[in-house]
């Protein structure tokens, strides 16, 4: 027996609606944004940590960084050794030297700031101006060029300058991201040597 089309329109649209009730309403199954409560659309959980996290970061003062142990008495810091730029309420300044637990080799010395109000960039531009400043180089040698490195799981962007005329010798490193900017002195180094050393040290320093 042929039902109405009436009747046969009735219950296709019963279907549907058990469909949707059962599913929530929801189309994240499919992988697509889903609303939030604020109602703007998130993306879906990723099963590896993002590189990049939303919001501003913040400085710590690590007793521990990449290893390196930060340095108290006599090889602890008794001043701000580089211009940190304009400080404003609610900006956190991080210093300090970080050295083998053994108290081999010379000392790592690092310097950030956090809730940076202008572009990092520039303000990571001002600490390495001040880094090349505290070790005194000599502008007639050049200006050392920046090479980017691999920025780690932090994401933003992690450059390293020569600041030496052999192979290696004194090599600074900086980051940049949303809000932070910090910089470090490694003596006695190279670039690849001390980038990889500075990813690991900030993921101490920065939260």
């Amino acid at each position: 027996m042929k039902r109405a089309p009436a009747a046969r329109a009735g219950l296709a649209a019963m279907a549907v609606l058990a469909v949707l009730t059962a599913g929530g309403c929801r189309e994240d199954g499919a992988g697509l944004p889903v609303a939030s409560p604020s109602g703007q659309a998130s993306e879906p959980a990723s099963p590896t940590p993002s590189a990049e996290r939303s919001g501003p970061r913040t400085l710590v003062d690590a007793p521990e960084a990449g290893g390196l142990d930060k340095l108290t008495g006599d090889g602890a810091l008794t001043d701000v050794p580089v211009d940190p730029g304009e400080m404003r309420d609610g900006m956190t300044l991080v210093t300090g030297n970080y050295g083998e637990p053994d108290g081999q080799g010379a000392p790592v010395l690092f310097e950030g700031v956090d809730h940076v109000p202008e572009d990092t960039n520039e303000r990571r531009e001002h600490l390495f101006r001040g880094m090349l400043e505290h070790i005194r180089w000599d502008p007639e040698l050049g200006h050392p060029e920046a090479q980017p490195v691999e920025p780690g799981p932090l994401g933003g962007s992690v450059e390293c300058l020569l600041a030496s005329l052999s192979e290696d010798g004194n090599v600074i490193c900086g980051w940049a991201d949303e809000g932070t900017a910090a910089v470090a002195l490694f003596e006695n180094s190279t670039p690849a040597d001390a980038g990889k050393l500075f990813v690991e040290m900030r993921g101490d320093l920065e939260r």
